[in-house]
């Protein structure tokens, strides 16, 4: 039997689905529409009628619910970073020169510092293999080179940069 051919079985899961979608999509963060459409899809996938339509339904709803919490823990909109979403323009051009300060500091460090900070400092997040790797140092001296490293770039940055202010009660 088609599914797309048997309009009672759509026409009777279209309120339960609307219905099972509205309560799931509340801690999502998708709209309950999104929830269905996924649910419709999933349901023209899986290809014959099922044998339990209903049950088969709140069961297809909550897997999708499942995946679009996963997805909304995941996912960082276009052009928001997680430290500065919805900072002020002052905020993010100062967010801005700090990160041309640091990566300014980073080309000026000694030896294989500049590679490896800028490995460290990538937005592909590598792992200390994958560094190790890309600059083709070992695994087990990784650690003491960027301690080296992190040691010279405090020295640069510390004279470049004010030192914070006291905090509480001064003395």
């Amino acid at each position: 039997m088609d599914l797309l051919k048997d309009s009672d079985l759509l026409n009777r899961l279209g309120p339960l689905l609307s219905a099972e979608a509205a309560a799931e999509a509340t801690g999502t963060g998708v709209d309950a529409a999104d929830l269905e459409q996924a649910v419709w899809v999933r349901l023209l996938e899986h290809g014959p009628a099922p044998a339990e339509p209903a049950r088969w339904l709140r069961r297809a709803v909550r897997a999708e619910a499942r995946v679009a919490r996963r997805r909304a823990r995941r996912e960082i909109p276009y052009g928001c970073r997680p430290g500065n979403a919805g900072a002020a323009p002052e905020e993010a051009l100062l967010h801005r020169e700090e990160r041309r300060a640091l990566r300014s500091a980073v080309a000026r460090l000694p030896g294989r510092c500049p590679e490896l900070m800028q490995a460290l400092l990538s937005p592909r997040d590598l792992t200390y293999r994958e560094i190790a790797g890309e600059l083709g140092i070992s695994q087990g001296s990784l650690g003491p080179v960027r301690s080296r490293c992190l040691g010279c770039l405090r020295r640069m940055l510390g004279s470049e940069v004010a030192a914070p202010r006291l905090r509480g009660r001064e003395r």
